[in-house]
């Protein structure tokens, strides 16, 4: 099969690529700066923002997205909804969008979601809402399509969650909002390519929320990762109110003095303080079970990263 793969600079388009190729895959990888080693059998350097990716494919898994907690709106907007439309227009059968979990996110716990749980009237942030705007476009566009939501992706050469963590986390400066700890899924990198992979195997159509199947303690499971790095555990607790109004005012700071991410969100104190979790049978169902339990995917991942300290 001849898959087009966006984004193979990046965590997810990058271990995507590596993994298909693995599975027989003809890969053709595309982003605007270097491709991950091992990423693609061919790469083509091209900006999503400006059109169509030339040529036929089988199928198009498109990973491209500005992900980040912050930052302009209209960047936001040409990254991830003007890309998406473009590569929408790309000659392929079968298109699989890798969105976001944060589509559904509102202000406090969400236990058990479903494909069927309504998304998110009022997003928590530009990413979540371009995410929303995209999946839109994906399924107005008449095709073969299919939409995978994962949920906190993490695992080796990770360059979205767990740096802006381990940061904070090695100066002692990652404090636990709110009194209780918060249960949420996680997803490790390879599980999610087995599932893009039997999304494309089986020709799946329509939304999948995708997890490693069991929620954690989330300040459990960051200490873990913390203490076999030897860095400081999770620090004292900050009311979640006082958290909102400090990420409030540093947000209002960044967009007055350039955009820069601010160490500290309101998305960011959202997520680390409420608990998210997914129900994750129709993927089971269709799909298959993730290989990767959280335990080996804890152990494997700091291993990788203990390479680093």
């Amino acid at each position: 099969m001849r898959v087009l793969v966006t984004g193979v600079s990046g965590f997810v388009g990058g271990a995507l690529g590596r993994y298909l190729r693995a599975q027989g895959y003809s890969v053709t990888g595309v982003s605007r700066s270097a491709p991950r080693e091992g990423a693609c059998c061919e790469f083509l350097p091209f900006d999503l923002t400006s059109g169509a990716v030339p040529g036929s494919y089988d199928a198009v898994v498109h990973c491209a997205a500005r992900s980040s907690p912050w930052g302009r709106r209209k960047e936001f907007w040409r990254q991830n909804v003007w890309a998406t439309v473009n590569t929408l227009r790309v000659d392929a059968g079968h298109f699989v969008f890798v969105s976001s979990s944060s589509v559904y996110y509102r202000w406090g716990d969400q236990l058990g979601l479903t494909e069927e749980s309504p998304l998110a009237q009022t997003p928590l942030n530009e990413y979540a809402w371009t995410k929303i705007v995209a999946e839109r476009n994906v399924r107005a566009s008449r095709r073969p399509t299919a939409i995978v939501r994962p949920r906190a992706v993490f695992g080796p050469e990770d360059t979205v969650l767990f740096p802006r963590l381990l940061r904070a986390a090695k100066k002692g400066m990652l404090p636990r909002f709110g009194d209780r700890e918060p249960v949420g899924d996680l997803i490790y990198i390879e599980n999610l390519c087995f599932l893009l992979e039997r999304v494309l195997a089986v020709g799946a159509t329509g939304d999948f929320n995708v997890t490693n199947g069991t929620p954690v303690g989330l300040w459990t499971f960051l200490n873990e990762v913390f203490t076999g790095l030897g860095y400081p555990a999770l620090g004292r607790r900050v009311p979640v109110g006082l958290a909102m109004r400090l990420a409030r005012g540093m947000e209002m700071l960044s967009s007055a003095t350039g955009w820069w991410e601010p160490p500290i969100t309101r998305f960011g104190v959202e997520v680390m303080a409420h608990s998210k979790t997914f129900d994750v049978g129709k993927a089971n169902a269709v799909l298959g079970r993730p290989p990767v339990s959280n335990e080996e995917s804890l152990r494997r991942f700091v291993e990788w990263q203990s390479r680093f300290i």
